[in-house]
């Protein structure tokens, strides 16, 4: 009996055929030989695009079994056996699955040339924060500091954001912040139609890999974008949905460090938010409110 180590080693291929005729032996050796080649070269395939190492399959072959053509080999049945492994964790590749395409995304838009806005940045800024968060927090552009440092909400308005996911019962590094357009705006504008447009196919695809169970838009931009705000209806503080996605629009936080008194409905809004997560509402007093 030969054991064979597939993506290994191949040992001793050719004493497989010492108990077949002379005149069927160099065939059925070529045969047996590509057969393994190509399982070979499946799994590292596997494991170049899942980044898992290539496995280890202990394959014990008993006698040859006869190719149709060739001199009757002795009638024994062939034994394919493969030895136990430990049981794969299910999570892991989906979850190494959804980072990878997150970074082909991100290096895609650190090229990406298809509006007007690639040729004033610094930096692209696609996202922060976890490839499985359960809330994904949109905005509309970044901002100077973003454009600079190539991450999202890290200003004075990331710094409000960051108190608001502490309060919710969530973690800086738990949740999902992207935006609408990955390249900073001029004088930091509202994103144009055709620029929004241009960069619809990263959030579309960001939100379908994350795959939240809430997102939140953070102002108007990010709202109409996600197509939840209608006509004769006030836009914050009413659900929608985005791809089957429960949405709860509300202001951006750059808005309420220009208008403090905004940040009671914020935080109503975000209780919401809460309460559709089966979050315990420990304080009715808004992040930054004085209390009274």
């Amino acid at each position: 009996m030969t054991t064979v180590r597939v993506g290994v080693v191949v040992e001793d291929i050719a004493s497989l055929s010492s108990t077949w005729y002379a005149g069927d032996r160099v065939d059925e050796d070529d045969e047996r030989t590509a057969v393994l080649e190509e399982v070979r070269a499946h799994l590292e395939w596997e494991a170049a695009w899942s980044g898992f190492p290539v496995p280890e399959i202990e394959v014990a072959l008993s006698m040859p079994i006869p190719i149709p053509g060739s001199r009757a080999a002795p009638a024994v049945a062939a034994a394919a056996m493969v030895a136990p492994a430990p049981a794969p964790d299910l999570a892991a590749p989906e979850a190494s699955d959804r980072a990878g395409r997150l970074r082909v995304l991100a290096n895609e838009a650190a090229r990406c040339t298809r509006c007007r806005l690639s040729e004033s940045r610094t930096r692209s800024v696609f996202s922060r924060g976890s490839h499985d968060a359960r809330v994904v927090f949109v905005g509309e552009g970044p901002g100077y500091n973003e454009d600079q440092q190539g991450e999202p909400f890290v200003g004075a308005a990331g710094q409000l954001l960051d108190k608001m996911v502490v309060a919710m019962g969530l973690t800086r590094e738990g949740i999902y912040v992207c935006n609408v357009v990955k390249c900073r705006p001029p004088e930091n504008r509202t994103p144009l139609p055709d620029e929004a447009g241009a960069c619809a196919s990263y959030l579309t695809q960001q939100i379908d890999i994350v795959k939240p169970q809430v997102i939140v838009a953070l102002g108007r931009c990010a709202a109409e974008n996600l197509g939840v705000v209608e006509a004769g209806r006030t836009w914050r503080g009413q659900w929608g949905a985005y791809r089957g996605i429960p949405v709860m629009p509300t202001y951006h936080p750059a808005y309420l460090l220009r208008s403090p008194e905004m940040k009671k409905p914020v935080w109503e809004d975000l209780q919401l938010v809460m309460q559709r997560l089966g979050l315990a509402i420990a304080s009715s007093t808004a992040p930054g409110e004085k209390k009274r």
